[in-house]
């Protein structure tokens, strides 16, 4: 069954919201430069044996973009024909993360946005 393991923040100011959830939550908040010269700031919310789940940051990519969570999926393209069988929209398709898997982005019946992913340390 998948479950939630990953979340993600959008922000305007990348320094500014760092601050803040580190402040606020204690949170550390770590830059990272992905192949393509894109940026993407890792969030660790805390130490093992603790429950909870990690996060990432990255830029608004529009100014109606909201934050969402991402589901572990063991198969992309088979999670993306069961999503819009099941009434879901495609909001962003099947891309690689190089070195990591593949992701996609949805929006939910309700208009809800939400991601999936597939661990494949081979994808490019």
């Amino acid at each position: 069954m998948p479950r939630v393991v990953h979340f993600e923040v959008y922000a305007d100011d990348m320094d500014r919201a760092s601050k803040f959830y580190g402040d606020v939550f204690g949170w550390s908040v770590t830059k990272i430069e992905l192949d393509g010269g894109a940026a993407y700031w890792l969030i660790d919310t805390g130490e093992e044996p603790a429950e909870g789940i990690n996060g990432g940051m990255m830029p608004r990519p529009t100014p109606e973009a909201i934050n969402t969570v991402v589901l572990d999926v063991s198969s992309v393209d088979e999670y993306v024909e069961k999503i819009t069988e099941g009434g879901g929209t495609v909001l962003v398709p099947k891309f690689a993360v190089p070195g990591v898997g593949y992701a996609a982005y949805f929006n939910d019946t309700e208009g809800n946005p939400f991601g999936i992913f597939e661990d494949n340390n081979e994808a490019a």
